[in-house]
């Protein structure tokens, strides 16, 4: 299957992308390789997946469509994954155009592409962000989405509106996905493991936001990418959406992709003090602007839809980060 993947020397994308070309399909992966974070890390991911025979790689910004389409040239896609985005949430805030740029008019050129190619399915990143000022616990895909904390959520908020008016207009399918702060090797070095385990071998004390109360529903990286190729084979259509003689079918879905069991980040932060055996030095401080307190998937939906449910412990999970981590920046503890 031809199959493209924006996004491809991201945290995510690389880890997909690994296992689509380990399943023999035909990738093209898309990344413009910025400085948001630590290049170089990029492009040992993209070194990784460059090993494949069936890997081409195009660097190319999504916000620009000329040369994108250019790029593809005559690459026709049966499938889409969307994954290219500016990430952070904190970072919205400071760079809020980057986020209009990239996750709204970016996304806008890839579901002109699938338009154009008539694809099969376009999966697409969604985030839990969206849910904002929610209290609600566990957060449904049914809950009402209209007061996202940070321009990155809203951009997640946007992709969905239009990817549902795409799928309403020219019968695309596409699936978005609510991602659940996602964890593990070759992860990002702006997320919570990745500076905790920096700081706490640097003995550099480690900021406990919300003094100690936020709560995450931390999600393993091989739990992620098992569902996203369980949820590409599904491609909504009036029977699996039970669509009722008289209603309209829009070929849309929307689901949580989260471990459905929520961690307070000091259990976090103890997890990864016994992988390291060294204590942390922590400071108590008041929540950031932009974050929620807590988050908590609901699974119950993707569950019945692909008969699937992460369950990858954080113990297990901060083990695998922190030997992938030391052998990485070839440290000894």
């Amino acid at each position: 299957m031809k199959i493209i993947v924006t996004g491809s020397s991201g945290f995510i994308g690389m880890n997909l992308c690994i296992r689509l070309l380990q399943l023999r399909h035909e990738v093209i992966g898309i990344d413009n390789m910025n400085n948001y974070y630590d290049v170089n890390l990029k492009k040992k991911r993209l070194k990784e997946l460059k090993k494949f025979s069936n890997f081409k790689f195009i660097k190319v910004d999504i916000k620009n469509k000329r040369i994108l389409e250019n790029k593809l040239g005559k690459f026709k896609p049966e499938i889409i994954i969307n994954l290219a985005a500016q990430a952070g949430v904190r970072f919205s805030i400071k760079q809020p155009q980057n986020y209009i740029d990239s996750n709204i008019t970016g996304f806008l050129n890839i579901l002109e592409i699938a338009k154009k190619n008539k694809i099969k399915h376009l999966v697409y990143a969604s985030s839990s962000s969206i849910y904002g000022d929610n209290n609600k616990f566990p957060f449904n895909e049914k809950e009402i989405t209209d007061k996202p904390l940070s321009i990155y959520g809203v951009s997640k908020k946007t992709n969905e509106l239009m990817a549902y008016s795409y799928s309403s207009l020219f019968n695309i399918p596409t699936t978005g996905l609510r991602f659940f702060t996602v964890y593990g090797p070759w992860g990002r070095p702006d997320m919570a493991l990745f500076i905790f385990v920096n700081q706490i071998l640097n003995k550099i004390p480690v900021n406990l936001f919300n003094y100690g109360k936020m709560v995450r529903d931390f999600t393993y990286i091989d739990d992620i990418v098992e569902g996203i190729l369980r949820v590409i084979k599904k491609i909504p259509n009036k029977k699996n959406l039970k669509i009722k003689k008289n209603n309209k079918f829009v070929p849309h879905q929307i689901l949580n992709i989260g471990n459905n069991s929520p961690q307070k980040i000091i259990n976090f932060i103890k997890a990864i003090e016994d992988n390291l055996k060294i204590k942390a030095k922590i400071r108590y401080t008041k929540i950031q602007l932009g974050d929620v307190p807590k988050t908590h998937s609901s699974t119950k939906k993707i569950k019945s839809w692909i008969g699937f449910k992460p369950k990858t412990t954080i113990k297990f999970g901060i083990k695998k980060f922190v030997e992938w981590y030391v052998q990485y920046y070839k440290i000894k503890i």
